[in-house]
């Protein structure tokens, strides 16, 4: 598999669970927000969904409150105190499971097929989602397998 890359813009949004109405029907909130960042991401598509063990890599941009830039002259400067990471709603995974199964069916035959996702949430000038798609790595492999044997020996504590 080569590696698939690609940037969505817009705010990084999470998936909504499903609803029911009062009426017993079952509905999807996100189904109108996962169609369009499917659109969005549609011309990087593989020709044919992948169908192995997938190592997903999104960080996603969100725009800066206007509390991270100063007043007055400074107007428009950002603080020194305005943080890199972002640490607010929505939660990562909410995230991770919206482009999952935006994606899913066209990039990947199904979603359980990320067995290695990596989420960064940061602030930046452009909000959106950066995705990553490609094969997870021999270094993915020994930090599992590494991981497991610490686990094994009573040392997940040890640095």
């Amino acid at each position: 598999m080569t590696q698939i890359s690609f940037f969505v813009p817009g705010n990084p949004k999470g998936l909504k669970r499903h609803r029911t109405t009062k009426g017993g029907i079952h509905y999807d909130p996100s189904a109108g927000d996962k169609k369009d960042f499917l659109a969005k991401a549609m011309e990087h598509r593989p020709d044919v969904p992948l169908d192995g063990p997938i190592k997903l890599i999104l960080v996603c941009v969100y725009p800066r409150p206007k509390a991270h830039f100063g007043t007055g002259r400074n107007a428009g400067v950002l603080k020194e105190t305005a943080p890199f990471w972002h640490d607010q709603t929505p939660d990562w995974d909410n995230v991770g499971k919206f482009v999952g199964d935006a994606l899913n069916g066209m990039f990947w035959k199904d979603d359980r097929l990320i067995v290695v996702p990596v989420m960064y949430e940061i602030y930046g000038a452009v909000p959106g989602i950066g995705v990553i798609v490609r094969e997870p790595t021999l270094s993915d492999e020994w930090y599992a397998q590494a991981w497991l044997n610490r686990a094994r020996d009573g040392r997940l504590n040890d640095d």
